[in-house]
C-alpha cells in the first residue's frame, strides 16, 4: 500500500481546478479559471488535448462519453468525450453553477448554483429538471446517492441538507459548516461524497475531521482525524470499492483511512502546501488524481493497492509500536526486505549515480521514492531530482517485479516511521542590501537614493557606468565614473562617494572612496580586503567610513583612507547607515521562524568617547516581513522600514525604544502598490518616498517623482477629538526629542524651536485639560496637568477655578507645589555641575596653578572647617524654604514672602538701581552676582556636590534679592519686587543686619528657626492688614484660588483705608524692627559700594551678542569675578 507522489506539473492558470477520471480510468481530465477542459493521457502528457468551455469552468463530470461543465455564463454544457464536440446546454442558473455531478447510472445530473438553488436534470431530456428551494446561501457542493433515492448539498449558509430526490423535500439538515456570503470567502468548498455501491455512509469533511453519518437514521456514526491535520479539510473521495476514504485540505496535505479501522494509511504533503480543491480516484487501481487552487495537477500512484491489504493490516497495527519492533515482521524476508531498504535507500543513490549502465524507463519510479521521502521531511524541493540531472545519471537496475514487491511492503513503513514534521519551519535570511538601492540583476538600477543625492548604475551591452547626481549642486557638480571592477554598493554624503565590489578570482573585494571635499589634490582611495573576504555592506558618517565584511568584520576607516578599528559583528550583516557620530548597524541575530526575520541592532557613537546605546537589541518588525530601509532623519534620529510599509522611529525619550510613526500601506490604493522610502525629516515632519505603482522599487527612468507623506502614530480612536489631540501630543514630543539630543551631545540649535514645541505641546495639553473637565474627568485632568509646564498648570488652576471646580483647583496647586521644589532642586544640581565643570576647565587651563579666581573657593574650605554643626540644620530647614520662596500662588504657600505689587511700584523712586536684570538675559544673572559679592569669602561649601548647592541657596536668602530656582522665571518682576521689597525696608531702618563675626554659627545660618525666616523679611503694613483680613476675602469671593486674586482685591481694599488707619498699620509694621535701624544701614552702605563693580558688568555683558543658546556656565564665571572684586577691595 505504498503510495508514491509524482511531481506535480502545470495545468491551469491560478485559481480553483477541477478533476475527473473517465470510466476506464485511461485519461485524466482536468478544468480550470482559463475556461479549457483538458485531457491528460497520464501526468507526463507534455501536448493534452484542450477544449475550451467558456471564460471559466468551475466544475467538470465525466460518465458515458458525456463531459458536463460548469462555466462562468451561468450554465451547464454539455459536449462529447474524447471529441470535446458541443453538444447543447443542460440547465441555466441566474448566476454562476459551483458544482456539476453525475448519477450512478449516468442518466442524471446534479448542479448547485450561487443564486441557492439546486436542480437534478435529466441529461437525455433537459426538459425534465427537478429544483430543489431551501438554502440560504450559495450552494458549494453535491453528492448523488448510489441508489438515487438522496442528493446531498453543502452551502455557504453553514448548512449540509439531504434532499428526497422524488418529491424534491429536505430528508435532514446539519449545521456544521461555517457561514459566509459566497465561495470565495468559504473556508472549505465541502465537498462531501456517498460511500460507493452501498450508500450506507456519507462523508462530510468538516473542520478537522471528516463526520461520517449513517444512511437513514442519519446519526452521525464516527469521525475520522489525523493529528498532523493543522488546517481545514476541503474535499474527500471513496476509493471505488467504497473500504478506502481520502480527503484534502486548505494547507495541501492529503490523508487516506481505512475506513472499517479507522487508521491512517497514508499521509502526503504538497510540494508548495497549496489547498487541494480537486481529488479523484482511479475507478480500478490505486491511483489519485488531485489539483490545487493554483491549476497544478498531481497524483498518487499505489494508493492501498489490492496487494497490500495484508501489509496495511500490519502497517496500521505497528505504527504505535516501538521503533525496534518495526523490524520484527511475521514474515523473515519482508523484515530483511525492510531492513535492506530502510538501511539503503539513501546509498542505492549514490551506487546509481557510479553505475551509468542502466534503463531510463525505471527512473521516474524510483526517483519517486526518495521524492515521496523528502516531501514527508519537507525537505528542499527536488532535491534528489536535480543531482540526478546534473550528474546525468540513474539509479540501479532492479527487477521490475522485486521493486513493486519491495513499494508494496516497506514503503508504508518508511513513511509511518520517518513522519513529516508540522510544527513552525525557519525562515531563510535576507541578504544583506544598501538602503535606497535596486535589485542587483536590473541593468538599470539606483546604487543609492539618499538626502545628499543620487548613484546610478547601468550595466548593459552599450556601458557599464556609474553616474552620480547631488540634489545640491553647490555641494559638487554631476560625475561620470567607469565601472570596471563591477562594484555593486555604494553610499554617498556631503564629503565622499564610497563604492565597494565583490571579490573574483582574479582581483580581491575593494573599497573605493572619491573623497571630494579633500583641499588637497589626491582625492581618492583604494584598500583591498583580506582574501575571501567580501564587503556585504558600507555606509559614510562625518569624517569616517564603515565597510562590514562577510567574515562578521566590521572595519572603520577616515574619510581620508586611515585604517580605525575593526571589531566584529554579533552576526551577518544586513545593513548599515551613517550619520554625523552615529553608526547604526542591522544584524542577523539567529534564524526566525513561520516567515519572521530575526535581526538585532548596535548604535555606535564614533566621537571621542565612542560608546554603544542599543547593543545587541532585537530589531522589531511586522510579522512576516522583513527590512527595506535603514537610515536616519535628517536630524540624526535612527529610522527603518519594513517591507510591509511600516516607518519606526527610536525614541530616546522612552530608553530607546523603536515606535512606529507611519505606515505608508494606508496610503497605497492598490495591493501591489508600494512607497520606496528615500528620506526622513522631523522638523518639517516628513516622509519623502517614491510611490511605485504595482512594484517594490522605481525605475530609474523616466526620473520618479518624490512624494510627501505626514506621520502618523498608532494610537486608539484617532478619529475622535481626543485621540487626535493625544496622537498630536506624542507625536510633538517625540519628534522633538533629537533636541534634548543634539544638546547632550554639545550640538547648537534654534533655541526657538524648541520654544515653539513646547507652547504647541502645552496647548494641546492645556485643550485636552478642558475636553476633560467637560466631561467630568478631574482624575484625568491632574494626570494631564502632570505632563504641563509650571505656567500651564497655573493656567489650569485658573480654568478649574472658573469652572467651579474647587478640588480640582486644589489638587492642581499641590501639584504646582511639587513641580516647584522638583524644578528648584534640579537647577541647583545642574548649575552645580556646570560651576564644577568650568572650575574644572579653568584648573586645566592654568596647569593647575593657584590662580586668583580659584583661590577664594580654597580658602573659603578651610574657614568652613569649623561650620559643620550649622551645615546640619541648614540643610534639614532648606527644602521648606524653597517651597515658600516658588509657590507663592499657591493657597497652602506663605502669603508673607510674596511682596505686594503696590510696594513694588511705590518704591521705585529716586533709588539707584545696581542690581538691574537685563532684559535680554535668560536668567537673572545679577540677582545671583550680588548674593554671591556678599558671601563668598565666607560662606562656600566643601566638596559635597549636594550640600553645596543647598547651602549657596540657602546663603541666597540673606542676601538683598532672592535667587530665583527655576530655569525660566515667568516674569521679571519676581526678582524686581524682591529687590524693592529690601530697599524698602531699609529705607525704613528695618532690615536684618547679618553679624560681621564669621566664627558665629548663627551668621551661618539663616533658617534655622521659623523666627529667623520671619525676620529675614519685615512685614509691610498691607501685608499686616492682609494676614488679619484675609479670611473676609476669601468669604466674600469664595472663587479665588490664586494668591495673585487675593492680594489684587487685599490692594483695592486696603486703598480705600483712612490715612490715618493705613498709617497704623505702618508704624504697626515698623514697631518690631526700629532698634536694628543703625547696623543695617552701615552694612548695606558696604554691600552697595561692593555691588556698584557688579553693576558696570552686567552693563557691559547686555551690549555683547550672546549666542542661542545661553547657559547657565556664565553665571558660575560672574560668580568667579565678583568674588575676585571683593577681594580686590
Amino acid at each position: 500500500m505504498p503510495a508514491t507522489q509524482k511531481p506535480m506539473r502545470y495545468g491551469h492558470t491560478e485559481g480553483h481546478t477541477d478533476v475527473c477520471f473517465d470510466d476506464s480510468g485511461s485519461c485524466i481530465v482536468t478544468c480550470g479559471s482559463d475556461g479549457d477542459v483538458r485531457i491528460w493521457e497520464d501526468l507526463d502528457d507534455d501536448d493534452p488535448k484542450s477544449i475550451n468551455v467558456g471564460e471559466k469552468a468551475y466544475s467538470c463530470a465525466l460518465k458515458d462519453g458525456k463531459l458536463v461543465t460548469a462555466v462562468s455564463n451561468n450554465t451547464i454544457q454539455v459536449h462529447t468525450f474524447p471529441e470535446g464536440v458541443p453538444d447543447g446546454i443542460l440547465t441555466r442558473f441566474t448566476t454562476n453553477a459551483n458544482h456539476v455531478i453525475f448519477n450512478g447510472d449516468g442518466a442524471k445530473i446534479a448542479a448547485g448554483s450561487s443564486d441557492f438553488i439546486v436542480k437534478v436534470v435529466e441529461v437525455m431530456d433537459s426538459s425534465q429538471q427537478k429544483t430543489f428551494r431551501g438554502h440560504d446561501a450559495p450552494v458549494l457542493s453535491l453528492s448523488f446517492d448510489p441508489k438515487n433515492i438522496f442528493l446531498a448539498s453543502a452551502s455557504c449558509d453553514g448548512s449540509v441538507r439531504v434532499w428526497q430526490i422524488s418529491d424534491q423535500t429536505c430528508a435532514v439538515s446539519w449545521p456544521l459548516l461555517q457561514k459566509c456570503n459566497d465561495v470565495i470567502n468559504a473556508k472549505s468548498i465541502c465537498r462531501l461524497a456517498w460511500q460507493p455501491k452501498s450508500g450506507k455512509l456519507l462523508a462530510i469533511p468538516v473542520e478537522k475531521s471528516v463526520k461520517l453519518y449513517r444512511r437513514e437514521t442519519w446519526s452521525n456514526q464516527f469521525d475520522l482525524s489525523d493529528n498532523f491535520i493543522s488546517q481545514t479539510l476541503n474535499i474527500v473521495t471513496w476509493s471505488p470499492c467504497g473500504q478506502y476514504l481520502a480527503a484534502g485540505s486548505i494547507n495541501g496535505l492529503i490523508i487516506v483511512w481505512n475506513v472499517e479501522t479507522r487508521d491512517c494509511l497514508e499521509r502526503v504533503k504538497h510540494e508548495k502546501g497549496y489547498a487541494i480543491c480537486g481529488l479523484a480516484w482511479h475507478p480500478t487501481c490505486g491511483q489519485i488524481a488531485y489539483t490545487d487552487a493554483e491549476g497544478n495537477l498531481g497524483l498518487l500512484e499505489n494508493v492501498c493497492d489490492p496487494s497490500g491489504k495484508k501489509s496495511s493490516s500490519k502497517v496500521s497495527s505497528r505504527v504505535e509500536k516501538d521503533y525496534s519492533d518495526l523490524f520484527d515482521g511475521d514474515d523473515a524476508s519482508n523484515a530483511g526486505d525492510f531492513l535492506n531498504d530502510n538501511a539503503s535507500k539513501t546509498p542505492s543513490f549514490s551506487k546509481g549515480i557510479i553505475n551509468d549502465g542502466e534503463d531510463d524507463d525505471d527512473l521516474m519510479l524510483t526517483s519517486s521514492r526518495p521524492r515521496q521521502r523528502s516531501h514527508i521531511l519537507e525537505d528542499d524541493e527536488n532535491s534528489v531530482d536535480i543531482t540526478l540531472l546534473k550528474n546525468g545519471s540513474s539509479l540501479l537496475k532492479e527487477d521490475e517485479e522485486d521493486d513493486q514487491a519491495d513499494n508494496i511492503n516497506n514503503l508504508p513503513l518508511v513513511t509511518s516511521q520517518r513522519q513529516f514534521y508540522g510544527g513552525p519551519m525557519p525562515t531563510p535570511r535576507q541578504k544583506p542590501f544598501q538602503s535606497g538601492s535596486t535589485p542587483l540583476h536590473l541593468t538599470h538600477r539606483f546604487m543609492v537614493w539618499n538626502s545628499v543625492g543620487i548613484i546610478r548604475c547601468y550595466n548593459d551591452e552599450q556601458d557599464n557606468a556609474i553616474d552620480v547626481e547631488f540634489h545640491d549642486t553647490s555641494i559638487h557638480h554631476a560625475t561620470h565614473l567607469s565601472n570596471t571592477l563591477n562594484y555593486t554598493v555604494a553610499d554617498l554624503s556631503h564629503e565622499a562617494i564610497l563604492l565597494a565590489c565583490e571579490s573574483t578570482d582574479e582581483i580581491a573585494s575593494k573599497l573605493h572612496c572619491l573623497h571630494f571635499s579633500s583641499w588637497d589634490s589626491s582625492k581618492e582611495w583604494i584598500v583591498d580586503m583580506p582574501q575571501n573576504e567580501d564587503i556585504e555592506a558600507i555606509c559614510l558618517g562625518q569624517g569616517w567610513a564603515a565597510a562590514a565584511t562577510g567574515a562578521l568584520l566590521l572595519r572603520l576607516f577616515t574619510v581620508g583612507g586611515v585604517q580605525k578599528e575593526v571589531f566584529s559583528l554579533p552576526g551577518p550583516v544586513v545593513s548599515m547607515a551613517g550619520h554625523g557620530e552615529q553608526l547604526f548597524i542591522v544584524y542577523h541575530r539567529g534564524t526566525g521562524f513561520d516567515g519572521d526575520q530575526c535581526l538585532g541592532v548596535q548604535l555606535l557613537e564614533l566621537g571621542r568617547k565612542k560608546k554603544q546605546i542599543p547593543c545587541g537589541d532585537p530589531l522589531p518588525l511586522t510579522r512576516k516581513s522583513y527590512l527595506t530601509w535603514v537610515g536616519f532623519s535628517a536630524e540624526g534620529t535612527p529610522c527603518y522600514v519594513d517591507s510591509e510599509g511600516i516607518v519606526r522611529m527610536l525614541n530616546r525619550g522612552l530608553g530607546n525604544t523603536w515606535t512606529p510613526v507611519c505606515d505608508t500601506r494606508e496610503h497605497c490604493k492598490g495591493k501591489s502598490d508600494h512607497y520606496w522610502v528615500v528620506g526622513v525629516h522631523e522638523n518639517p515632519q516628513q516622509l519623502r518616498c517614491i510611490p511605485c505603482k504595482g512594484s517594490r522599487f522605481p525605475p530609474t527612468l523616466p526620473r520618479p517623482a518624490v512624494a510627501i507623506l505626514s506621520f502618523k502614530l498608532p494610537y486608539c480612536q484617532i478619529a475622535t477629538e481626543k485621540g487626535q489631540m493625544e496622537e498630536q501630543y506624542w507625536r510633538s514630543v517625540m519628534f522633538h526629542n533629537y533636541l534634548d539630543y543634539l544638546a547632550k551631545t554639545g550640538y547648537e540649535y534654534e533655541e526657538t524651536t524648541k520654544d515653539q514645541a513646547i507652547r504647541e505641546q502645552q496647548e494641546l495639553l492645556m485643550k485636552m485639560l478642558a475636553l476633560s473637565c467637560k466631561l467630568e474627568r478631574e482624575f484625568r485632568c491632574v494626570e494631564l496637568a502632570d505632563l504641563m509646564t509650571q505656567n500651564a498648570v497655573n493656567l489650569a488652576i485658573k480654568y478649574a477655578s472658573r469652572s467651579r471646580k474647587l478640588i480640582l483647583a486644589q489638587r492642581l496647586s499641590e501639584l504646582a507645589m511639587e513641580k516647584a521644589a522638583e524644578l528648584a532642586v534640579t537647577q541647583e544640581e545642574e548649575e552645580e555641575e556646570e560651576e564644577e565643570d568650568f572650575r574644572k576647565k579653568l584648573n586645566a587651563g592654568y596647569y593647575n596653578t593657584a590662580s586668583e579666581w580659584s583661590q577664594p573657593r580654597l580658602r573659603n574650605q578651610v574657614e568652613e572647617d569649623a561650620e559643620d554643626s550649622g551645615e546640619a540644620d541648614e540643610v534639614e530647614e532648606k527644602p521648606e524654604i524653597h517651597k515658600h520662596r516658588q509657590n507663592s500662588f499657591s493657597k497652602s504657600a506663605n502669603s508673607s514672602d510674596m511682596p505686594p505689587v503696590k510696594s513694588v511700584s511705590s518704591s521705585n523712586q529716586g533709588q539707584a538701581n545696581p542690581f538691574k536684570v537685563s532684559v535680554g538675559s535668560k536668567e537673572p544673572a545679577t540677582s545671583v552676582n550680588t548674593a554671591r559679592s556678599t558671601n563668598i569669602l565666607d560662606n562656600m561649601n566643601k566638596s559635597s556636590r549636594k550640600s553645596t548647592a543647598l547651602n549657596r541657596a540657602a546663603s541666597n536668602d540673606k542676601s538683598p534679592v532672592i535667587k530665583p530656582l527655576i530655569p525660566k522665571p515667568k516674569s521679571k518682576q519676581a526678582s524686581a519686587a524682591s529687590y524693592f521689597q529690601k530697599k524698602t525696608s531699609q529705607a525704613g531702618k528695618t532690615d536684618e543686619v547679618k553679624e560681621e563675626n564669621p566664627k558665629n554659627p548663627s551668621s551661618e545660618t539663616p533658617a534655622v528657626s521659623p523666627q529667623n525666616t520671619e525676620n529675614q523679611r519685615p512685614k509691610t503694613g498691607f501685608q499686616m492688614w492682609l494676614e488679619e483680613n484675609r479670611s473676609n476675602i476669601l468669604s466674600d469671593n469664595p472663587d479665588f484660588s490664586d494668591e495673585a486674586d487675593i492680594i489684587k482685591e487685599g490692594m483695592l481694599r486696603f486703598r480705600v483705608l483712612s490715612a490715618e488707619e493705613r498709617k497704623a498699620w505702618t508704624d504697626k509694621a515698623k514697631g518690631g524692627t526700629a532698634s536694628d535701624g543703625a547696623e543695617t544701614k552701615k552694612r548695606k552702605r558696604l554691600i552697595n559700594e561692593n555691588n556698584e563693580t557688579e553693576s558696570q558688568k552686567e552693563k557691559t555683558k547686555e551690549n555683547l551678542n550672546l549666542p542661542k543658546k545661553r547657559k547657565s556656565l556664565d553665571l558660575s564665571t560672574n560668580q568667579k569675578l565678583s568674588a575676585f572684586a571683593f577681594k580686590q577691595e
